[in-house]
């Protein structure tokens, strides 16, 4: 009777073992060659076209040999990058996402000298265009690491298709041109990945907290991210909070994007294709992932006066200086919030020219007036400083060496 057991239970292992295969096989199948249908009013893709990449099939294994690869963390460990020989020039390429609606001119005009690889999220017939218009930038940036791995520039720049927008940097205008303008690559080498952004808020210095499972509109990414993480990145743990300055603009130097796999790019990207999580979400959920994924630190906040020294040659002299010339431009904007209330009560028909808000109103100008002067002084001095390559070292904490790069900021480097 013992031996009849055995011989059954032997039997049930054997048809178990056979019917998991069964699945696995047929799981993968679907998951390398499956159609997937994002809506009535969406065409129908080929979830193997995220995975269209000569010599890689893009199956589950090679996936999770992506990930294993980076060993304990699904990020890999970068060490610092060495600037180029004195005299030696980078090549860049500026990425932009755009829809065909956004008028980028701008960039012709103003960046005549920069390669650009430009896609259009929502024309499928474009030269350049990603697989599928979802998830924002995220999916374009993606695109543009799977389409050149192999070919990459020496500094990748990604930026959103407006050049004048809060995304970018106030100290510089606001102005998304005279930010690539700007751009130290040098810096960007040995960081391996710089947010374009210098100002902590909103996003420093935590500004996601996966834990908390209450909803919230402002930060709608925040619950959805405690539920995928382990899907993203299953080998660290929830982080307690995620932070870096807004708003998914960066750049990268070509060894730190080679020092993670290329499976693992496409994995990300074929997971933005297929997740149920909306366009709107999904993206933001990468706002504050990327420095998750390039820097290993789920907060990423340098000091703003070394982001505007080290990145783009605005060199103040230290954080106390950085402070002063802040504490100056915002009493300029509260003069100004003054002003335009006033200018308000000047428009009323029942105004009276000679009432105390007129005297008001020519003292704020006035002190307006002085204060840009001052701005314009000591952003002068900053620039001025910039220009040396051993102030920028000893403002950002650096060794400055005879081999770095002694290009003046301001011009591209």
């Amino acid at each position: 009777m013992s031996a009849l057991k055995k011989l059954i239970q032997l039997i049930s292992i054997a048809a178990f073992i056979v019917f998991f295969s069964f699945l696995r096989k047929l799981n993968t199948e679907n998951f390398s060659r499956g159609k997937h249908r994002a809506g009535k009013h969406e065409a129908t893709y080929l979830d193997a076209s995220a995975w269209s990449i000569p010599g890689r099939d893009g199956s589950i294994s090679e996936i999770q040999g992506s990930l294993v690869s980076a060993g304990s963390s699904s990020s890999s460990y970068f060490h610092p990058g060495v600037p180029k020989p004195l005299g030696t020039t980078y090549s860049r390429v500026l990425v932009i996402p755009r829809l065909q609606s956004d008028d980028i001119s701008w960039i012709s005009d103003e960046l005549p000298d920069v390669n650009t690889a430009v896609y259009i999220a929502n024309d499928p017939l474009a030269v350049l265009h990603p697989p599928k218009n979802k998830g924002h930038e995220v999916m374009i940036y993606l695109s543009y690491i799977i389409d050149h791995y192999d070919a990459l520039p020496d500094i990748l720049i990604f930026m959103h298709a407006h050049r004048w927008t809060h995304h970018n940097n106030a100290l510089l205008g606001y102005d998304a041109a005279e930010m690539v303008r700007r751009l130290n690559s040098d810096y960007v080498t040995r960081e391996g990945y710089v947010n374009m952004r210098c100002h902590w808020s909103p996003g420093c210095p935590d500004w996601l907290h996966p834990g908390n499972l209450r909803e919230s509109l402002e930060k709608q990414e925040e619950v959805a991210l405690s539920k995928c993480w382990s899907e993203l990145f299953p080998f660290d743990p929830l982080p307690a909070a995620l932070g870096q300055a807004c708003c998914a603009q960066f750049a990268l130097s070509k060894e730190r994007v080679l020092s993670i796999p290329l499976s693992r790019y496409v994995f990300y990207r074929d997971w933005i294709t297929r997740t149920p999580l909306s366009d709107y979400v999904s993206g933001r959920i990468w706002e504050y992932s990327w420095q998750f994924l390039f820097k290993n630190q789920s907060i990423y906040c340098p000091a703003e006066h070394v982001c505007y020294c080290g990145g783009f040659g605005l060199c103040f002299g230290g954080a106390s200086e950085f402070q002063e010339f802040e504490e100056v431009r915002r009493k300029k904007d509260q003069f100004n919030l003054e002003m335009n209330e006033l200018r308000e009560q000047r428009a009323d028909i029942n105004f009276q020219k000679n009432s105390a808000s007129t005297v008001r109103y020519a003292y704020l100008n006035k002190q307006i007036e002085i204060l840009e002067q001052e701005l314009a002084s000591r952003k002068g001095s900053a620039l001025e400083r910039g220009l040396n390559p051993r102030n920028r070292a000893e403002e950002c904490g650096t060794r400055c060496k005879q081999t770095e790069g002694l290009e003046s900021a301001g011009k591209s480097r």
